[in-house]
């Protein structure tokens, strides 16, 4: 037994179905079960066994799971890692080759540091987390459960520094970055560190690829930032904020709790909670949609 798509699953496999474009794969599949909505439930193919669940993808992904759980890394210290004598590793961890452990680093058990990976003085990773191959950890406080890929750097300097005729002043940098539990950072992202002030990402957050995270910025619980989003620095996000590809926020905002922004949105004033957001500068999703419209319906008109 095993998952497996709609187009590929066979008898002995688990699938399912939650978007209706998929309806026509699903009535053709040769899965052994699969879970779906009521809705959808009456195009199964005769002998499909059915899981039925009113949040298919939900469902699968914790069957998913079960399938294939997260492992514990096999337990060792690559002979060319660099740990400093004053680091503490916890039971179970594992130090691949050419990693560097800086001076008073506190690791939790179980957790993976990947090759190449460079973690300064100080810096505290909890329980059963993983720090992706070629990464660098400065300055930061992250939880358990944590998934960071490789390239993702955390903590260096934020783009902080007062303009001048005669030459730029950099203000000092002397804040941490917070990292909750459970949260996952993807390949190259970056995280500056706060200016006084830390960064914080908020516990369950996903962070795609390739986001830019400036300093002092806050996400809350939940949030997922989709690749190549650039927050500015001291941005708040409230909880469960879902932001697509390539939005752009200005510094210094409030994104309330629960709020969507479309892909590209350009982000220049707060966002209340709930609200639903696209176009440059952003605004509320319908009046986008109205003024896409109007402007596609301008450009047909004879001259």
């Amino acid at each position: 037994m095993d998952v497996a798509p709609l187009q590929s699953a066979s008898a002995d496999d688990l699938s399912f179905l939650d978007n209706a474009a998929y309806v026509e794969a699903f009535a053709a599949s040769r899965a052994g079960a699969c879970i779906v909505s009521a809705a959808h439930a009456a195009r199964a193919p005769a002998g499909m066994a059915l899981l039925v669940s009113e949040r298919p993808y939900r469902a699968y992904a914790r069957a998913a799971q079960t399938f294939y759980p997260r492992q514990p890394p096999e337990p060792k210290i690559a002979p060319s890692a660099a740990i400093d004598p004053s680091a503490q590793l916890g039971p179970g961890c594992r130090v691949e080759p050419g990693a560097v452990i800086g001076a008073d680093v506190v690791i939790g058990a179980r957790t993976l540091i990947g090759a190449n990976v460079v973690i300064g003085p100080g810096v505290s990773i909890g329980d059963d987390s993983t720090i992706g191959a070629c990464a660098s950890l400065s300055h930061c406080i992250v939880g358990a459960r944590v998934l960071i890929y490789p390239g993702v750097r955390i903590g260096q300097d934020g783009f902080g520094f007062a303009p001048d005729p005669s030459g730029h002043i950099k203000v000092p940098q002397l804040g941490r970055v917070m990292i909750h539990d459970d949260v996952e950072i993807g390949a190259n992202t970056t995280i500056d560190r706060g200016s006084g002030p830390d960064t914080v990402i908020g516990a369950g957050s996903f962070i795609d690829n390739l986001v830019q995270i400036g300093h002092n910025v806050v996400l809350g619980r939940g949030c997922v930032i989709v690749a190549q989003v650039g927050l500015s620095g001291s941005t708040k996000l409230g909880d469960f904020v879902v932001m697509g590809g390539q939005v752009g926020v200005a510094g210094h905002l409030n994104i309330g709790t629960g709020a969507k922004l479309a892909a590209k949105a350009g982000v220049t004033r707060d966002v209340p909670p709930g609200q639903a957001y696209g176009g440059f500068p952003a605004v509320p999703i319908r009046e986008w949609h109205r003024q896409t419209a109007t402007l596609s319906k301008l450009s047909r008109k004879p001259r």
